[in-house]
């Protein structure tokens, strides 16, 4: 597994396994069987209702904690104490306490949304505490990241955005990379958006390399250095997605790639009021 190496020194491998949309009661097996395949990167968050699986899933692998990497993520805090910093010291214990663990490789707020630079203050206070090794944030767009940036003292080790062939992000790339923050896909494969798994471009890409338009997909972000966590429940596919370190896209290939870019959202925009008080309104301690 090829690994990169944060802000802080903290090495992350660059291929993950997600659980976000796995169902609770599916999730203990899934991350059983991703471990089974050789993942030791997991990624999980409060709001995915999943902590606790994902936790019986590695007491149940027994593989030390120390080979495995494992982010969760902070739900925007409503500080029903007044008191937004210490609203995300506790959920942060719950996640902890949910996951079975004693430290985070990775904590992320995962929303751009509410109070948080107060959410920040304290997960900087964690991550000098060592209880987080690394802390970062989710769904950015560059202004609030540099605002972030700029304003506090430790410098976000990861942005997890969505990020995928028909919205590439090279330009927020390019940012996180001036102001040494890593950048990391959700969504790699667009949930299958814009027919991806048929798309002309990719699949005769594919075929060159005898692979799946899955793994040019990976293969992709891997040669732009973004780390990536794709998600299935089927242990043929998760075997699949880890095989794609045996071949590398050419410069025409990216190339061609980097044509099916929209420069737009699949998904939703957190700019959009609508989104904002949507996401806004929802409730996970």
């Amino acid at each position: 597994m090829h690994n990169v190496t944060l802000n802080n020194g903290v090495e992350m491998p660059i291929l993950g396994f997600g659980v976000f949309q796995i169902p609770d009661e599916e999730t203990q097996a899934a991350v059983e069987a991703a471990l089974a395949a050789g993942y030791r990167h997991l990624d999980t968050a409060a709001s995915y209702g999943n902590e606790a699986a994902v936790g019986a899933a590695i007491k149940a692998s027994g593989i030390p904690r120390g080979e495995l990497f494992v982010t969760t993520k902070l739900w925007i805090q409503h500080a029903p104490t007044g008191n937004v910093q210490e609203d995300t010291r506790r959920a942060f214990d719950n996640s902890l306490h949910r996951l079975g663990m004693d430290y985070l490789d990775l904590y992320l707020i995962h929303q751009p949304l509410g109070d948080y630079y107060s959410e920040w203050r304290a997960m900087q206070e964690i991550n000098k505490e060592g209880r987080a090794r690394a802390i970062g944030v989710s769904n950015f767009h560059p202004d609030r990241l540099v605002d972030l940036i700029d304003h506090n003292e430790i410098v976000p080790a990861v942005n997890q955005i969505e990020t995928h062939p028909f919205h590439q992000r090279a330009s927020d790339q390019n940012l996180m990379m001036e102001r040494g923050v890593q950048i990391e896909s959700w969504g790699p494969f667009a949930e299958g958006r814009n027919n991806l798994f048929t798309d002309p471009v990719l699949s005769a890409i594919a075929e060159e390399h005898g692979k799946s338009v899955a793994q040019v997909v990976l293969r992709w972000l891997i040669q732009r250095d973004v780390v990536v966590i794709p998600k299935s429940v089927r242990p043929e596919r998760m075997a699949q997605n880890l095989d794609v370190f045996d071949f590398t896209l050419t410069e025409e290939q990216m190339g061609l790639i980097a044509a099916l870019d929209t420069g737009a959202s699949l998904f939703f925009d957190h700019r959009d009021p609508a989104m904002v008080s949507w996401l806004g309104g929802r409730r996970y301690s």
